[in-house]
């Protein structure tokens, strides 16, 4: 609330200064100040001068610096910015899930319902967690107890926030699950997170967010690892859910696309601050900021560039199979094949990308796998002329250092135990490339230089200690070193903010001009594979759908399969 200042010191029963025009109704505190009361309804979560320190002493480090951010009953709420920028610390302190021994709220209030929940002990901050305010996190499979079934963990829930026993609470979890969208809710009841897809995960994460009805729900970047199809079924459930039961919602993302068909307002955080706040349409259709503007114009949609058709051929596959079986039974005998990847073909050329498009469990990885050799396959997988799939590892071992791939996570990828030195490194003493130490540590660092990371101090930090651009670069570098012909990139920036995407996106383009790079571009994010791609496939179970130029199936796309996709992902509103 606003206070209202009078002119000089206010005796008991003396009026306040305040001019006549001035509306809102006053109120007078014990200590005699006077406060405005609005008229409006209060907002259902409030931060003022909100703070966040990581650390004491010298080594404490402010994140957020004093913003004030506010959600109304009813209401969408996108926060949105660059990774880093304090999106998920604001969010998660709503609900104080940092530990306290090393982060401070100094001079901050985050008021729920008119309760400052940095003044809750821990007894009444249970009754709010879960009850009142539930949260998604961003990777359902870390965020799932992988020890129990999906019905047990609603039944968890609803015991401790409301003292329903698991007998009566099955109803409650089985309708729980029909409302998200779970097929055969029923007969999944005892089924473990690993048994489930993506898509399906989440959806269990939501349920599991609402089945006891709260007024507030975080959503913290819930669609990230998902494909644009499945995207907008969340994300169109999520509306769904909310305008039925008139739930807030803060919604914390990088894709500003996601921000624009889903939330009321948005505001853009940047460095740990709140850089502009609006009506989301009109945020976008007029950004006041320049860090806005910028934000926006790494969403403009890229041409696909032109493929070179005049250079050799990279990669041929001809008919290539991936059939992993399907046992039953006590004997474990085999009762069908599961077929991951089915006769797929086609040809890369040196100095070209091939983008690998379609929704998960399209067989993309898989593929990417078998191209690898990671993974037994059949048909025909020529690299450089070479047939490669009869060779023995010993064969094998030397034509790996031509072909090598990117993970989807590096945080994953990367070891948290070894420095960045000694992860870029590691393939030379693999692939004995460099005899001497000083010859691998001026490679290590060349590596290092290309990606961008130029600075002697990142050879000796960790990945914990880097952030996810970095990361990503740093698994570049690491496929790099061995100076290969052939990149596998699966979902590269599927985790990273739009701008950093633009970063790495432009810096896998640099790096195949120099050095004549063949890439295979796994991804479900079409604006990116269409700013990278030559060449374009799109998988559905297993099978190509459509091949050819990725500018020509971008504009002209002649499966109905496809063109859902292109309108899934390219769509506004």
């Amino acid at each position: 609330m606003e206070k209202i200042k009078s002119a000089g010191h206010l005796t008991p029963g003396q009026a306040p200064n305040v001019p006549i025009a001035d509306s809102g109704r006053m109120v007078k505190e014990t200590s005699g100040n006077v406060k405005r009361v609005s008229d409006s309804p209060p907002h259902l979560v409030e931060l003022k001068n909100f703070h966040a320190v990581f650390g004491k002493g010298e080594g404490a480090k402010e994140v957020v610096h004093g913003i004030d951010l506010h959600i109304d009953a009813n209401e969408v709420l996108a926060l949105v910015g660059e990774s880093g920028s304090g999106k998920t610390v604001t969010a998660q302190s709503i609900l104080r899930l940092q530990s306290q021994e090393w982060i401070r709220y100094p001079q901050s209030e985050i008021l729920f319902e008119g309760r400052d929940i940095l003044r809750l002990n821990e007894r009444e901050l249970q009754k709010v967690r879960g009850s009142d305010i539930g949260m998604i996190f961003q990777e359902p499979m870390t965020s799932l107890n992988p020890l129990q079934c999906i019905e047990d963990q609603l039944a968890e829930s609803l015991a401790l926030h409301q003292g329903i026993s698991k007998r009566d609470a099955r109803p409650l979890v089985i309708e729980s699950f029909k409302r998200v969208g779970l097929r055969d809710a029923e007969n999944r009841l005892r089924a473990f997170s690993h048994e489930l897809s993506g898509g399906e995960r989440q959806r269990v994460m939501i349920a599991l967010a609402l089945v006891n009805k709260p007024k507030l729900l975080i959503a913290d970047e819930p669609t990230t690892a998902l494909d644009v199809t499945i995207q907008a079924q969340i994300l169109r459930l999520l509306k769904d859910l909310q305008q039925d039961s008139g739930l807030s919602v803060l919604f914390i993302t990088h894709d500003l696309n996601l921000a624009r068909r889903f939330a009321d307002r948005t505001a853009v955080m940047r460095n740990g601050n709140i850089v502009e706040t609006g009506r989301t349409e009109e945020l976008f259709s007029n950004p006041k900021e320049a860090y806005t503007q910028l934000l926006l114009a790494a969403h403009d949609d890229a041409r696909s560039p032109a493929a070179p058709l005049q250079e050799p051929v990279a990669v041929r596959v001809t008919n290539l199979k991936v059939h992993f079986p399907v046992k039953k039974g006590f004997l474990r005998r085999t009762s069908g094949w599961i077929k991951a990847v089915d006769d797929v073909s086609f040809v890369l050329r040196r100095g070209a990308t091939l983008g690998v498009v379609g929704e998960s469990g399209s067989g993309k990885t898989t593929l990417g796998k078998a191209l690898l050799r990671l993974i037994p396959s059949q048909g025909s997988i020529e690299i450089g002329g070479r047939e490669i799939q009869g060779l023995k590892e010993n064969a094998l071992r030397p034509q790996r250092r031509a072909m090598q791939i990117i993970f989807q996570d590096p945080y994953g990828s990367l070891s948290p135990r070894m420095t960045v030195r000694r992860i870029v490194g590691e393939g030379l003493l693999i692939h004995k490339a460099g005899e001497e130490r000083e010859e691998r540590e001026e490679k290590i660092a060349a590596a290092l230089r290309e990606v961008g990371l130029e600075d002697d101090e990142f050879l000796d930090r960790y990945p914990n200690e880097l952030s996810g651009g970095q990361r990503q670069r740093v698994a570049i570098a690491r496929s790099l070193v061995l100076a290969p012909d052939i990149l596998v990139i699966d979902e590269p920036t599927s985790s990273l903010d739009r701008t950093t995407q633009f970063q790495i996106v432009n810096l896998l383009r640099d790096l195949q001009e120099r050095r004549a790079l063949s890439y295979i571009f796994i991804s479900h994010d079409l604006r990116v594979v269409k700013a990278l791609s030559h060449e374009l496939l799109i998988m559905k179970e297993g099978k190509v759908v459509e091949a050819g130029p990725a500018a020509h199936i971008f504009n002209n796309p002649q499966e109905e399969y496809t063109k859902v996709l292109l309108r899934t992902a390219f769509e506004r509103q």
